[in-house]
């Protein structure tokens, strides 16, 4: 299957900013993704921009990877999710979350991958939400709140301790949904 130059960028950048950050140089872009630079600011204004483009891109794929398929009780169904990020982060290439990485290294709020990155997370909380509210929680938006910092602050453990969760996410997850009343 052939693949276009903007398709080559988006996966080099996606790949590389994961593994090394978003710090690595337009040139390093390139040569990995065998476009010249020239090309490179035809497809998109600025190095912002792929960023932002190469984050939404890897976005589905890494929520294909936690989130459940259709069935299951909204218990088992958010538990699925701290179950899968176990299983991430036992990867050697595990690196976290990659909209988290990306918007604690730009710092920048108004960088366009900070809305990116803002914009999935916000879907992942909104994930947690709707199953709270489905499994009767008095106070969906609080719990999915709460699952989603533990979910970030597990992914955070992880690299910085360069260790598997061992379950502690799940282990976490599952005293806040006992504490909700969710079964």
């Amino acid at each position: 299957m052939t693949t276009t130059p903007r398709d080559r960028l988006l996966d080099a950048a996606g790949e590389l900013f994961y593994r090394e950050g978003v710090g690595v140089g337009v040139d390093a872009l390139c040569k990995a993704a065998g476009v010249s630079k020239r090309s490179m600011y035809l497809l998109f204004d600025s190095k912002d921009e792929l960023i932002a483009a190469s984050l939404d891109r890897r976005a589905p794929g890494y929520d294909a990877a936690l989130l459940p398929p259709d069935g299951g009780t909204p218990r088992e169904r958010i538990l699925h999710v701290f179950r899968a990020q176990d299983g991430l982060t036992g990867q050697p290439t595990y690196r976290g979350c990659p909209m988290v990485a990306t918007a604690t290294e730009l710092k920048d709020a108004t960088h366009p991958a900070n809305a990116v990155a803002r914009r999935h997370k916000q879907a992942m909380t909104d994930f947690f939400a709707a199953e709270a509210r489905a499994a009767g929680a008095p106070d969906p938006d609080t719990l999915a709140a709460q699952l989603t910092v533990v979910f970030d602050g597990a992914a955070a453990r992880a690299v910085v301790r360069a260790e598997p969760l061992a379950g502690l996410g799940v282990t976490t997850a599952t005293a806040l949904l006992d504490a909700a009343g969710i079964g």
